[in-house]
């Protein structure tokens, strides 16, 4: 009996995939719910599980196919797969000791020869075998005293120190030269100043990837890739992009977690992170200023009475955006719980087309990377999005005198067609005014 494989439904607009990677040949055995083959979509990868215990037969879409929802991929035959046991035979002293007892005469006394051996040599060594494994014995290997180590620092400290000269050692340690790469031409191989001077003079090597791949190297984007590239092109043309920015003392914030963060872990099992700050904060903004939670259909403003969030993720293949849903009915702990297991999915390949769609406003926090300050882009047909950045201790004037502060610049781009610009400064402020007195977030005000 064979079974067949097929293209599932992908999700809500999306007909068509492209065979990312057989994950099995020809001629494999394969579990029930075992992945078999990936798929590559305009939104995630998915993987396509096997329907039955079997054998794969037949493969009908190969590697770069693109393939409709519905079509045949394969097929499996079906076949019992029965679990193989492997006998482990377990060795206790007394046996070892009984096989030991049976031994000729003539070999005890070697053994206690090399004993006593063992006991006068004055070279320690890490690991000794007894004279057993000379007759095809299986003992295990002996524990003796260990030999001091020498860390390959520690040789370089003492060779800048005994055989270098003071000009060498203080080229050495400012230009941070690996040591073994230079062939001293002085007496006796030691190093001279000059033979550093002709390594720094000499042209950089090529770059190992230039050396790899050639000058140029041309790869075909992935699906994932070219929508990205496409969604964010169509961002540009269709919305009238604006971004307004404003900046937030962070003090509050990161004085509350770390006051509270060891408790909160305890509690709720979750890290205390900044997100959730944002997201709080996030949907207070929301609720003032719905037109920002909005989208135009057509000729229409539709105007979202829920507030699910999207976070944007960096993975090895792209960026994506899943969503936090109904985050305005979530506790701090399900916001940081939420958070940890769809990053974690995402980094891993595991985002489904599900956890992608029902966004209506996203935030995206470019200050992991290092990001002082940037210009978002909107996410479709979302009209709004917020940029965190990283956070810097800045001089700031309170109260007619200058204190440093921790700073974090905040934008937010926005669809100037729904969106005025009174209103995205008003929601930024929001924002700021919630980050610096986190307790509003609390009495949701």
């Amino acid at each position: 009996m064979e079974e067949k494989i097929l293209v599932p439904a992908l999700g809500e607009s999306i007909t068509e995939a492209t065979v990312a990677k057989w994950l099995k040949g020809v001629g494999d055995t394969v579990k029930a719910d075992e992945p078999i083959v990936e798929l590559e979509t305009d939104k995630v990868n998915l993987e396509v599980p096997s329907p039955i215990n079997g054998r794969l037969e037949e493969v009908k879409a190969n590697d770069g196919e693109v393939v409709k929802v519905g079509s045949l991929l394969g097929s499996i035959k079906k076949m019992d797969i029965k679990s193989e046991e492997t006998e482990i035979k377990k060795i206790t002293p007394t046996t070892v000791k009984k096989e030991s007892s049976k031994l000729p005469v003539d070999t005890e006394k070697i053994i206690i020869e090399a004993e006593k051996t063992l006991e006068v040599d004055a070279e320690p060594k890490i690991f000794e075998q007894s004279t057993k494994e000379s007759l095809n014995e299986e003992v295990p290997l002996t524990l003796q005293d260990e030999e001091p180590l020498i860390l390959s620092n520690e040789i370089d400290k003492k060779n800048l120190r005994e055989e270098l000269s003071p000009a060498v050692r203080k080229i050495v340690s400012e230009n941070k030269i690996d040591l073994k790469k230079v062939k001293g031409s002085g007496k006796g191989g030691r190093i001279v100043k000059g033979d550093l001077i002709s390594i720094m003079g000499k042209n950089p090597a090529p770059s190992e990837r230039k050396i790899k791949y050639g000058p140029e190297e041309r790869i075909k984007m992935t699906r994932l890739r070219l929508t990205i590239a496409k969604r964010l092109k169509e961002a540009q043309e269709n919305a009238a992009m604006l971004t307004t920015f404003n900046e937030v003392d962070m003090s509050e914030v990161i004085s509350m977690r770390k006051k509270y963060k060891d408790e909160f872990k305890k509690n709720y099992g979750a890290k205390l992170g900044f997100m959730s700050f944002f997201v709080k904060a996030s949907v207070i903004g929301l609720k003032n200023f719905p037109s920002i939670n909005a989208e135009i259909q057509n000729e229409e403003i539709v105007y979202k009475n829920y507030y699910n969030i999207s976070i944007a993720v960096g993975t090895d293949k792209g960026l994506v955006v899943p969503v936090l849903r109904k985050t305005d009915e979530m506790s701090f702990a399900d916001i940081e719980k939420n958070i940890s297991t769809i990053g974690e999915k995402a980094r891993n390949g595991k985002i489904t087309i599900d956890d992608l769609q029902g966004g209506t406003f996203t935030i995206t926090n470019g200050g992991i990377y290092g990001s002082m300050l940037s210009t978002p882009i909107l996410n479709p047909p979302q009209s709004a999005v917020l940029g965190m950045h990283n956070i810097v201790e800045r001089p700031v004037v309170i109260n007619g005198n200058i204190e440093v502060k921790p700073i974090m610049y905040l934008a937010l781009s926005y669809d100037h067609r729904i969106i005025d610009g009174k209103e995205a400064v008003s929601f930024l402020k929001i924002i700021k005014e919630s980050l610096e007195q986190p307790q509003r977030l609390f009495l949701n005000i």
